[in-house]
């Protein structure tokens, strides 16, 4: 049995007791009382876990994420509010099983866009299909597809990844197709996949943002009802790091 390779294996699976076990019966010389059935099932996990990092890669690609941000760098030293409870109850993932939404809501530097990235790099890690837009270009680039026959595509997208992160929220004024396609969205997500929604506009205004009042109802209820929720508040991120950077 090839020692070296096993013990490269081991140690790359995060096994090291194993490994330093394996190192002890070398010395004995009782590797023989190691199968190859034994060797077989290491070989095999060593390849699960390549595998999953090459599926985790690929995700990330396709999630576009605006921004690399990671659930293990969060700043929750940061004078914002933020729920370091309930925040990293969200990084393990059961609320998108349980396909609940999240809105992160806070003024402009606080760090929205940031958190929602760092829920859907996560996401992508624990092999879950994600993609990332930002609301004011993805209205836009639906308004193109209705005339030149991408919409059902772009909208089966949309509707079919597990995570679909919609960022900046409320920037602009929504006209009669981004309420249509809004609803149509939620429509087909809710009860079968998550949504994280950020904006600068508090939820007890969004129904007025939206303008029409039946639309505001069926979207407001297929988004609002079922999603945690997290109110960032205080100066901005950006700000404040911009003024600690020393001066020349």
């Amino acid at each position: 049995m090839l020692t070296h390779p096993m013990l490269d294996q081991l140690g790359q699976l995060g096994l090291s007791g194993m490994a330093q076990a394996f190192a002890e019966l070398k010395a004995s010389d009782e590797t023989a009382a190691l199968t190859h059935k034994t060797a077989f099932l290491v070989y095999r996990s060593h390849l699960e876990r390549d595998h999953q990092l090459l599926s985790g890669y690929a995700r990330l690609r396709y999630a576009r994420l605006r921004q690399q941000a990671s659930v293990e760098d969060v700043d929750y030293r940061a004078p914002r509010g933020l729920d370091r409870a309930l925040f990293q109850k969200l990084t393990n993932g059961e609320w998108i099983d349980a396909h609940d939404n999240l809105i992160l809501c806070g003024p402009t530097g606080v760090g929205k866009s940031w958190l929602a990235c760092a829920l859907g790099h996560k996401a992508c890690r624990d092999n879950r299909s994600v993609l990332y837009q930002r609301v004011p270009k993805l209205f836009a680039e639906l308004a193109l597809a209705r005339g030149d026959g991408r919409y059902a595509r772009i909208l089966r997208g949309l509707t079919g990844v597990q995570l679909l992160v919609l960022d900046d929220w409320g920037l602009e004024p929504l006209d009669a197709g981004a309420r249509r396609d809004l609803y149509e969205i939620l429509e087909e997500r809710y009860g079968r996949r998550s949504t994280i929604l950020t904006s600068q506009i508090p939820v007890d205004k969004w129904h007025a943002f939206i303008g029409d009042p039946t639309y505001a109802d069926a979207i407001l209820d297929r988004l609002v009802h079922n999603a945690h929720r997290i109110d960032l508040a205080g100066e901005s991120l950006r700000r404040r790091r911009s003024r600690s950077i020393p001066k020349d």
